[in-house]
């Protein structure tokens, strides 16, 4: 088998407050496809896909080798890339203001990548991001 892309991601959700969250919050535009699913079939879809282990997870936002006990382990991970580095600042002032708990606020990794971390009502480690190589014309 050869994978070709990937076609759709996105999470098992509980309640509505989801909705709420991907939405609202991060502006994902939702449209109602049936009743309760809701999709965002035009947004562009992943540069990359990763198995990424919970201690390096840990390590980038908390700058620990294990999860804190009083949060949910995520079960997986997903960025959105926003236009710049200054983006990741604005947006995390954004989700701040709308009562999200950032657990990174935006800074710059060593591979050149800006970055800040929340996590989903279903425990997605979420990622507002900005990827200099990703925006780059080819």
């Amino acid at each position: 088998m050869k994978i070709s892309f990937i076609a759709g991601f996105g999470p098992i959700t509980r309640d509505e407050g989801a909705r709420g969250f991907w939405g609202d919050a991060l502006g994902i535009p939702l449209t109602e496809v049936g009743p309760g699913y809701w999709g965002a079939h035009e947004l562009a879809g992943a540069n990359a896909f990763a198995l990424w282990p919970l201690a390096h997870a840990a390590q980038a936002v908390f700058g620990a080798e294990a999860w804190p006990a009083d949060l949910p382990e995520p079960q997986a991970w997903v960025e959105f890339d926003v236009a710049s580095a200054a983006a990741v600042a604005e947006a995390v002032t954004e989700l701040a203001a709308n009562g999200q708990h950032v657990l990174t606020g935006a800074h710059e990794e060593p591979w050149g990548q800006t970055t800040a971390r929340l996590l989903s009502p279903e425990g997605l480690l979420v990622g507002v991001t900005y990827t200099p190589w990703m925006h780059e014309e080819p």
